[in-house]
């Protein structure tokens, strides 16, 4: 069996996060971000979030995040993960494409002003790539969160919250962080301080 060194892991996860704090520009685009969402709400739009896999189930944590509460009771917020309708996403990837799943939702249900985020590590996912196409023809607020790179998403973009990684689980351990970060700005903003 291999010997896995738990504590360089961990060690790893942490100097990612040390890049991030040291980014000035990960640090604004952060706060922008939860700005754009705070104003989305503010005009009675709501927020979209997709990705594949993990970042699904990142995208999807988020939403309930938003949309049930984060610190304390608060009226719930729209914020929706867009494959969390089985019925739909396994219908249009096998009546069009799976590269078709969030595009076709987001032109059914997007609005002007309304916010989308979506989640590649590669930046690359092109079921993301074409979300967020569809949702810049929309006049949405569009944000990614990626790997080091950006991907074809940084062309896509309004916000881009590149981590400084190239590393998977690094990059989707750091985006549930920033969108923590995000969901607690919203959520005070909005609502007023915790205890």
């Amino acid at each position: 069996m291999k010997n896995i060194n738990i504590q360089q892991i961990i060690e790893s996860s942490i100097a990612t996060k040390q890049q991030i704090i040291t980014d000035k520009v990960l640090m604004e685009t952060t706060a922008h971000i939860a700005n754009a969402i705070v104003a989305c709400y503010k005009k009675g739009g709501k927020v979209l979030f997709c990705g594949n896999g993990g970042s699904a189930a990142d995208a999807q944590h988020l939403a309930a995040e938003l949309s049930g509460r984060f610190y304390f009771d608060r009226p719930p917020l729209e914020a929706e993960a867009l494959h969390v309708n089985s019925s739909y996403v396994t219908a249009v990837a096998n009546d069009y494409s799976y590269n078709d799943i969030y595009s076709r939702y987001v032109n059914g249900v997007g609005k002007p002003g309304d916010v989308i985020i979506g989640f590649s590590t590669s930046g690359n996912s092109e079921n993301i790539v074409r979300a967020l196409k569809v949702a810049c023809d929309k006049n949405m607020v569009t944000v990614g969160m990626t790997g080091q790179t950006g991907g074809k998403m940084k062309e896509l973009t309004h916000f881009l919250l590149n981590v400084p990684s190239s590393d998977t689980p690094r990059i989707q351990e750091s985006h549930i962080m920033l969108g923590h970060i995000i969901c607690e700005i919203v959520e005070e903003t909005l609502f007023g301080t915790h205890d």
